[in-house]
């Protein structure tokens, strides 16, 4: 089973969804959280808006200071206030801005989350015979 976890193939869907959608940039990053004024974004958040999500507000992604054409990871939040699990996408994010918005999302008692990384690792079943 480890050979289809976190693959190149499940990331080049993650892509095609990603740079097939619609970004609209939110918050720039430094601005305060509408309702959380103590919440100050890291980085520019966005959203995919023509992506569904869970919220119907389209997909959070969090653009770093790196080729925002590539998605770096995403982040699973698990949201007790909302009573959602929800995915939010990096891109073009570096170790540190990865390190930002966990320290960000993570700072209140009531949303708590987890980060997967890119993987690159391509599976034996999807090697070509030559």
């Amino acid at each position: 089973m480890k050979e289809i976890e976190n693959n190149a193939f499940f990331w080049q869907k993650v892509d095609t969804l990603y740079l097939s959608g619609t970004r609209k940039i939110i918050k720039k990053k430094g601005e305060q959280h509408d309702t959380y004024k103590n919440l100050v974004y890291p980085l520019d958040y966005a959203r995919i808006e023509d992506m569904k999500s869970v919220s119907g507000h389209g997909v959070a992604v969090y653009l770093g200071s790196q080729n925002r054409n590539q998605v770096s990871g995403l982040i699973v939040a698990a949201d007790i206030l909302e009573k959602e699990l929800d995915v939010k996408v990096l891109a073009g994010c570096s170790e540190e801005e990865i390190e930002d918005v966990l320290r960000f999302l993570n700072q209140t008692d009531f949303q708590k989350t987890v980060l997967i990384r890119r993987g690159h690792t391509i599976p034996d079943w999807g090697q070509a015979d030559n």
